[in-house]
């Protein structure tokens, strides 16, 4: 039976997390701390000024955090994964867990894209429930609404849109008429859409700096939904930035390389719900497609 980790991105962190395993591994955690120039021990204990909520202090920690669960895992010597994959974030925990670079390599990295996430504004990103991707962007615009982008596809029933502000309060204005469900997601900027072009460039040029190697397990891409190709981990990490994430077609291939696949999520559960309501809506036929 195939069995895969999963590894949660930004919107899992809260206060209180790491803290029984900053203790059991204090080299790292002052390693991490001394490369972020902050306590981060202190950050994720006590949250001041609610900073785990920001972009730029939320990726790093998240991302240490994650590493340190799964370096617990290593060590009670359990099952190795047949796949790794994360949401969003998460996907540098796979690649780190895939001996695609080292820890170091992996804050550096996670902590420049926090950086330049952050310094994009001017929108915002939500969740809208139980409509159909297809039907979305055309309903709004019939109601005149061009600036809204598809960033994310956690689950059949649950799809996430981007875009600037004004565009998307109309967007809003939309759904409550229309008898929609939604829920504003609490990020400072459309992550995942056309509008982080300029984070995306001067990311590829901070990715150019390092070296990476082949994952030695299969890692699935958010913006394939497919393992990561040979020699692919610069342009996939880029457009990352700019390309929704396609959860539902990430856990639709596992489902077609094993319909009985078991998954393990990193430090919560929410992943492990999409899984389920992605498997409740899988139609086994589509192994070729998914395969291909």
């Amino acid at each position: 039976m195939v069995f895969a980790v999963l590894f949660p991105g930004q919107g899992a962190q809260m206060k209180g997390m790491g803290t029984e395993l900053f203790g059991r591994y204090p080299g790292i955690t002052r390693f991490a701390c001394d490369l972020l120039g902050y306590d981060l021990v202190a950050l994720c204990r006590d949250n001041p000024d609610n900073r785990l909520a920001r972009t730029e202090y939320t990726q790093p920690a998240l991302f240490t955090v994650n590493a340190l669960h799964m370096f617990e895992r290593t060590h009670r010597e359990e099952r190795e994964p047949d796949f790794l994959l994360g949401h969003s974030l998460g996907e540098y925990n796979a690649l780190l867990a895939a001996g695609a670079f080292d820890f170091e390599t992996g804050l550096r990295l996670v902590q420049k894209r926090g950086e330049l996430m952050a310094s994009a504004s001017g929108g915002g990103m939500t969740a809208v429930m139980d409509v159909p991707a297809s039907r979305l962007l055309d309903m709004l615009g019939a109601d005149g609404i061009e600036g809204i982008d598809l960033a994310g596809f956690n689950s059949p029933g649950q799809t996430v849109i981007a875009g600037p502000a004004e565009e998307l309060r109309a967007a809003h204005d939309v759904f409550r008429r229309r008898g929609i469900r939604f829920a504003p997601l609490n990020v400072s900027a459309p992550f995942h859409s056309r509008y982080m072009e300029p984070a995306r460039a001067e990311f590829e040029r901070h990715l150019r700096r390092f070296t990476f190697r082949e994952p030695t397990v299969p890692v699935i891409a958010n913006v394939t939904g497919r393992p990561y190709a040979r020699g692919s981990i610069v342009q996939t990490l880029c457009d990352q930035l700019v390309e929704p994430v396609r959860w539902v077609d990430s856990i639709r291939h596992l489902l077609a390389v094993d319909p009985r696949v078991t998954c393990e999520e990193i430090g919560g559960r929410a992943l492990l719900r999409m899984v389920d309501r992605i498997r409740d809506d899988f139609v086994p036929d589509r192994l070729s497609e998914a395969r291909n």
